[in-house]
C-alpha cells in the first residue's frame, strides 16, 4: 500500500498564494505520474494539474500561468498563485505508479482551500 498525506490547505484572500504538499509513502512504488485534483462546492472533480516522468507537466487551463506542479522523488508540490474565489475547492493528490507488474492508482485524503473574495 502506499500512503498518500497532503499538507498546506487553509483560508486566503483573493490574490494570496498557497502552497500545497504531497508525500508518498509506503510499499515501494515506482511512481510514473503525480496529479493534483479538486472538488469545487457542488461540482465534479477535475484535473488541476499533473507531473509525469513521460510528459512532464500540464496544467487545466484556467490555473495555467498561476500555479506550478513540481515533484523531488515521493513529494509533489502545487504552488498556487494570484488565488480567486473559484479556486476554491478540496484539493486531492493522486499518484500513478506501477506496483508488483500493475499499474495502481493511489488517493490523499484531501486538503481544503478556501479563497475568500
Amino acid at each position: 500500500q502506499v500512503q498518500l498525506v497532503e499538507s498546506g490547505g487553509g483560508l486566503v484572500q483573493a490574490g494570496g498564494s498557497l502552497r500545497l504538499s504531497c508525500a508518498a509513502s509506503g510499499t515501494s512504488v515506482d511512481i510514473t505520474a503525480m496529479t493534483w485534483y479538486r472538488t469545487p462546492p457542488g461540482k465534479q472533480r477535475e484535473l488541476v494539474a499533473t507531473i509525469s516522468n513521460e510528459y512532464g507537466a500540464n496544467y487545466e487551463d484556467s490555473v495555467k500561468g498561476r500555479f506550478t506542479i513540481s515533484r523531488d522523488k515521493n513529494t509533489a508540490s502545487l504552488q498556487m498563485l494570484s488565488l480567486q474565489p473559484e479556486d476554491t475547492a478540496v484539493y486531492y493528490c493522486s499518484v500513478d505508479g506501477i506496483q508488483f507488474g500493475l499499474l495502481r492508482k493511489y488517493w490523499g485524503q484531501g486538503t481544503q482551500v478556501t479563497v475568500s473574495s
